[in-house]
């Protein structure tokens, strides 16, 4: 008898710590994805340069998003660590501009049709994307979507494959920069944006009402218009704004200064 008493004691005790061992490394465990949580990185910061030319800060990264305006438009600025170009055109890719920038490090991603274009020393630091490829770098994903003109005068403008809009998804954000583009099907097809930079100027991408119509069939949760100074027009953000809140209260439409030395 005590010999089976001295057994179930034992086998208690097993039992017990075999319990406590299991509840905690449940709360090692519980303790680890809220330090996961608390340290994972913050949204990204969009600072907005001139009109197609941005600064994303994320994570530790600095990106420039089609740099021109020579090395004084970045003033304040972190140098950059990856450089994505959408076009060939001046207002996207500007190479005395980025001959003045410290490229000591830094990656570019372009499509074939600006890298072609580069000098040696630009073009040895260049990988080329593609429309719908994407690429995993530093952390964040990215996949180039296709830009181009619908209307029948502005086709040549923009030709459908050359170009590249880009969506970044960093950490749980996804961004979405749309280059030079008309409301093409692909960008009407974009799903989970959180935001949305959209371009608006005659006569080489859009109108206001065809921007707009585009947003509210993807419904990014805010939008921002940013290249949508023409000649010799500028679009009217106000209207865009007002199209998007009357079909849409909903999606967030945000108004950065991306013509800093100018009235609009």
């Amino acid at each position: 008898m005590k010999k089976n008493i001295i057994l179930t004691v034992s086998a208690l005790l097993l039992l017990f710590a075999s319990c406590k061992e299991k509840k905690e490394k449940q709360e090692e465990t519980a303790e680890m994805e809220t330090k996961i949580e608390v340290e994972a990185p913050a949204p990204a910061e969009i600072i907005p340069i001139e009109h197609a030319t941005a600064v994303i800060e994320w994570d530790g990264n600095t990106i420039y998003i089609d740099p021109v305006g020579g090395k004084a438009a970045f003033e304040g600025q972190k140098s950059p660590d990856i450089i994505f170009i959408t076009d060939e055109h001046g207002d996207h890719y500007n190479t005395d501009t980025l001959n003045e920038l410290d490229l000591e490090g830094v990656k570019i991603i372009a499509p074939e049709a600006v890298a072609i274009q580069m000098p040696e020393e630009l073009s040895s630091k260049t990988t080329t994307m593609k429309n719908g490829e994407t690429k995993e770098i530093a952390g964040f994903s990215v996949k180039a979507i296709p830009m181009y003109n619908l209307r029948e005068e502005a086709k040549d403008f923009h030709t459908k494959g050359r170009g590249n809009g880009y969506v970044f998804t960093f950490g749980n954000e996804r961004i979405y920069f749309s280059g030079d583009t008309e409301d093409i099907p692909e960008m009407r097809s974009l799903e989970n944006i959180d935001k949305a930079f959209i371009c608006m100027n005659l006569p080489y991408t859009m109108t206001v009402e065809s921007a707009a119509d585009a947003v509210l069939e993807f419904k990014p949760k805010q939008v921002y218009p940013y290249h949508f100074r023409g000649r010799p027009e500028v679009s009217d953000v106000e209207k865009f704004k007002t199209i998007v809140n009357e079909g849409d209260s909903s999606i967030e439409v945000v108004q950065l200064d991306w013509y800093p030395n100018e009235d609009y």
